[in-house]
């Protein structure tokens, strides 16, 4: 079975619950998996000692945490050589709405963009909306963007959007890749992808 890096930044907490579920598929099929928060990167993670790397962020403001494109911008060269993929969590991802479901997909785009790496695979899951852990401003920020984009702007209670059967078809799909291109003959390897 493969050496999987599962690696994440996050705002909120809903990033590495998302990484958390991906780590349980993938150690459900079998694989290794290593789960790093960007945020407490240790200075001797070497991403060319795994078979396969998923990056995730969340967007805040519109744009992903700086030190997640930083990693990948460092890392370009490994990712592009072992089966990748990147997942974003963002409100934009929770409303059916064809505008806000094509600013989701132009998130990733414009992270592609910045990074200079094409993973083989992304995905965008809705986060959560957390009034109870914010303070005063934040609250009243979130309502804002909340009214825009979900509607739910009752500040007494908390909004979980994230579709776990998304997040699980997700990680389910990149390990039957990554167990594909790792069982390939390397001649075979090059047409895979």
């Amino acid at each position: 079975m493969a050496d999987f890096l599962v690696c994440y930044g996050t705002g909120e907490g809903q990033t590495a619950k998302v990484a958390a579920a991906i780590e349980a598929d993938l150690a459900a099929r079998g694989h290794q998996v290593t789960t790093v928060d960007l945020t407490e990167l240790p200075p001797t993670l070497d991403v060319a000692a795994f078979d396969a790397v998923l990056v995730g962020a969340s967007i805040h403001m519109g744009t992903h945490q700086k030190h997640v494109a930083a990693f990948v911008r460092e890392n370009r060269r490994e990712l592009a050589s072992r089966p990748s993929g990147f997942f974003q969590v963002c409100l934009s991802s929770a409303v059916e709405d064809e505008a806000r479901q094509l600013e989701a997909a132009r998130y990733v785009e414009e992270f592609v963009e910045k990074t200079s790496w094409h993973p083989d695979r992304a995905a965008s899951f809705a986060g959560a909306i957390r009034y109870s852990e914010y303070g005063l401003l934040k609250r009243v920020m979130m309502k804002k963007i909340a009214s825009e984009a979900t509607g739910d702007t009752d500040t007494s209670r908390d909004y979980e959007y994230t579709d776990w059967d998304a997040v699980d078809e997700f990680a389910v799909g990149f390990a039957e890749f990554v167990e594909r291109e790792t069982d390939a003959p390397e001649s075979d390897v090059a047409t895979v992808r």
